[in-house]
């Protein structure tokens, strides 16, 4: 996960953690050196702000430890109609919707095996929360078809993994089924 952060929110959540343990191995080890009673009548004080530094840590993982969203996610979710499936087109050929029925027919396979567990997806009855919710989303057959094959967001890239008829097949499956 550590990985998935932008080079702005490794830095600060390291600041933040690198304040943390300072104040730790200062409090624990260099004050107790010099002040024998330590925290003696302070511990009220010492607690507080030992809490304060608990409380920052937490709100910095919180801050700092969330991923930011791919560049064309943004754009994916603002141009998706409600309600709307598209035509899909892979390699310049556009399907009818026969071709789609079939196409989307073994997607739920593909789906109920690759996607179900992060997605949900009321069709497949699948109700996994660590990706989008794809029933809201409503994404074009070909957004999901781009999603699967190059991944984002925390989602892996299934190009390797997947062949391309089981990519158009899970993009069909997920387009037409999709909010209903």
């Amino acid at each position: 996960m550590l990985a998935a952060l932008s080079p702005a929110h490794k830095l600060g959540l390291g600041l933040s953690a690198l304040a943390f343990v300072l104040f730790a191995l200062i409090a624990s080890m260099v004050v107790p050196r010099y002040r024998e009673q330590f925290p003696g009548r302070r511990l009220g004080w010492f607690v507080f702000v030992s809490t304060l530094f608990f409380v920052g840590m937490m709100t910095a993982v919180v801050f700092f430890g969330k991923e930011e969203a791919e560049p064309g996610e943004a754009a994916v979710e603002a141009t998706t109609t409600e309600g709307a499936t598209t035509g899909a087109t892979t390699t310049g050929a556009t399907t009818t919707g026969a071709e789609t029925s079939a196409t989307a027919a073994g997607g739920d396979k593909v789906f109920s095996e690759n996607c179900a567990a992060c997605h949900t997806l009321a069709a497949a009855h699948a109700t996994g929360n660590v990706g989008p919710n794809l029933d809201q989303l409503k994404p074009s057959e070909d957004t999901v078809e781009h999603q699967v094959e190059n991944g984002g967001g925390g989602m892996p890239a299934f190009e390797d993994q997947l062949s391309d008829e089981q990519i158009s097949a899970v993009a069909a499956y997920v387009s037409s089924n999709a909010g209903k």
